[in-house]
């Protein structure tokens, strides 16, 4: 995955607030109708997510989201 700007110039503590972002971000496109730019948004809020314990509820809502997308 290419390291975006914001992983380089924000702390590591403020990082997560930029993830849980990128998933509202695909659920603001998936309101709009923009199906492939949600699946896109979810698919990189997944890539960040990747070494998360899966029972975390977010995690599992968006999953759930994502899910209806296909």
């Amino acid at each position: 995955m290419k390291v975006q700007w914001w992983y380089v110039i924000v702390p590591k503590s403020l990082r997560r607030i930029f993830w849980i972002a990128r998933l509202g971000i695909a659920r603001a496109y998936e309101l709009q109708g923009e199906t492939t730019k949600a699946r896109a948004a979810y698919q990189d809020f997944f890539a960040l997510w990747k070494d998360a314990d899966p029972d975390i509820p977010i995690l599992k809502e968006a999953k759930a989201e994502y899910a209806k997308l296909q």
